[in-house]
């Protein structure tokens, strides 16, 4: 869609807004990284914990080394000796692992809100997580709000024409019959607006 309306129009957007539907990794990153356009959408994110224990976004992210820092300080790695095969141990733009020593983790004080069940904690980190990471900074602006509302004003004019005008279902066949039947409930719907928008009279028993 971005594409066709860049190609017919000639606009092309700074932003975009959608739903969680659309939170996924490849969206995100495709939008970020390839497209650079803001996404204001909510992440599909399922690492965040409720039962006491340490999420991953409670371990801070270390770029310039390739690891994670726990909250006690000690560091999970990816790989932790150098591979003579320079096959070995590079990334293959899939999810990857971030472990700690199984030693540093069996003598932790905070091993039972970290990693009770384990011998040592386990971090993943998914692909295109900067732009996963970028969209969560992005909800918490102002200018998400915006949008957030901006959408939904989209959103509500579908609702209305389900719901109010019985538009579940197309009646008309063809292309034809699809365009005479959206623009007559688009006609309805913005009827239905003009006359809430007409002011009315204070005492009509005067202008009788």
């Amino acid at each position: 869609m971005l594409d066709r309306t860049e190609k017919r129009f000639g606009i092309r957007p700074d932003w975009l807004a959608a739903d969680t539907a659309y939170g996924n990794a490849e969206n995100l990153g495709w939008l970020v990284e390839q497209r650079s356009i803001i996404s204001f959408i909510p992440v599909i994110d399922k690492s965040e914990r409720t039962d006491g224990i340490w999420s991953r976004s409670d371990f801070e992210w270390d770029e310039a080394n390739d690891q994670y820092i726990c909250p006690e300080g000690h560091a999970l790695r990816q790989y932790r000796r150098n591979y003579s095969d320079p096959n070995r141990g590079q990334d293959t733009g899939g999810r990857k692992k971030y472990r700690a020593l199984k030693a540093t983790c069996q003598t932790c004080p905070s091993k039972e809100i970290c990693c009770p069940k384990a011998e040592a904690r386990c971090v993943t980190r998914e692909p295109h997580e900067e732009a996963r990471e970028f969209a969560r900074k992005c909800r918490k602006t102002k200018a998400y709000k915006v949008s957030r509302d901006k959408r939904k004003k989209v959103e509500m004019l579908f609702a209305h024409l389900k719901r109010i005008l019985g538009l579940t279902r197309l009646r008309l066949r063809g292309p034809n019959g699809a365009k005479d039947e959206f623009l007559l409930a688009a006609i309805a719907q913005n009827l239905r607006k003009l006359a809430k928008l007409r002011p009315q009279c204070a005492n009509p028993e005067a202008t009788a």
